[in-house]
């Protein structure tokens, strides 16, 4: 394919950054989607765990409770026993004897009663509190599902979204170098979607740095495609109505002594001088 002009470039570079945000957008929100429903599954998680132990501790009372009514039947029998034993005594010790055991009998049968009727109270309120419990987790339980599904409908939603661009992007990008779209890319992820930004007099709307003299004068001739060597970004001419042109003030522009291309130091190894830097911060 022939190559464009750098004003083709830089359009296609300005419509490609638009798409890219959006792409890397949603990206981002499908990968936090499911994150929306974390407290909830965590919530039902947190339920499901709390029933399990509301239920141990109600079968600990219903075993309770019927070994106290074995106790209790146990004391009733012994204390009708006793009583019994009144028709058949002879002597006032005998009396005595069995009139004790028929008062320990009964203040046992008593006892035995009461923590029994505690107990089946006790047994009462939990077993209530796990059918609330069962509701509730039921609901959560129903309300996750429903949040899953219509999470999985949004995320499909996204992924048809994110095909179109990716779609939109690979119509855009023949006719610019490879390289450059590759360090666009990136520019747009690490710039929180601004790539492509307006010199306006002579200082970046990127990161609003007064650019060198030499990139000032690259950028106004618009002859190639010319990347920040502050913040990294591609970088074109704007004028601005009603100001003099301030490019060509070099009293007012910055110098490329001691600066570090940090952008591109992620790709290559670190060049030899401060001319070789210049040459690696624009493209034709």
């Amino acid at each position: 394919m022939a190559e464009v002009d750098v004003i083709e470039k830089l359009d296609k570079l300005k419509e490609l950054q638009e798409v890219l945000a959006q792409k890397y957008e949603l990206q981002t929100q499908i990968e936090e989607a499911p994150k929306k429903l974390f407290s909830q599954k965590e919530l039902l998680s947190r339920l499901k765990k709390e029933f399990i132990e509301k239920n141990a501790i109600y079968e600990e009372v219903r075993q309770k409770v019927v070994k106290l009514k074995a106790d209790l039947s146990e004391a009733d029998a012994a204390r009708e026993r006793s009583e019994r034993g009144m028709d058949s005594i002879t002597t006032h010790r005998e009396y005595e004897a069995l009139d004790k055991e028929i008062k320990d009998a009964t203040e046992l049968e008593q006892n035995i009663r009461k923590e029994l009727q505690k107990e089946e109270k006790n047994l009462a309120e939990l077993n209530e509190n796990l059918k609330q419990d069962e509701q509730l987790i039921a609901s959560q339980d129903t309300e996750l599902n429903i949040g899953n599904q219509k999470l999985t409908e949004e995320i499909n939603i996204f992924k048809n979204q994110l095909a179109k661009l990716e779609k939109k992007q690979a119509e855009i990008i023949p006719g610019i170098d490879p390289e450059i779209v590759y360090k666009f890319e990136r520019i747009i992820k690490s710039k929180q979607g601004k790539g492509i930004v307006a010199v306006k007099g002579n200082v970046c709307d990127g990161c609003h740095m007064i650019l060198p003299a030499q990139f000032a004068n690259m950028v106004h001739s618009g002859d190639s495609i010319v990347f920040c060597p502050y913040c990294s970004r591609i970088i074109y001419y704007e004028e601005i109505e009603g100001q003099e042109d301030e490019y060509f003030n070099i009293d007012d522009t910055g110098s490329l002594v001691d600066f570090d291309d940090d952008f591109d130091d992620d790709d290559d190894d670190d060049d030899d001088d401060n001319d070789e830097k210049d040459d690696s911060a624009f493209d034709d």
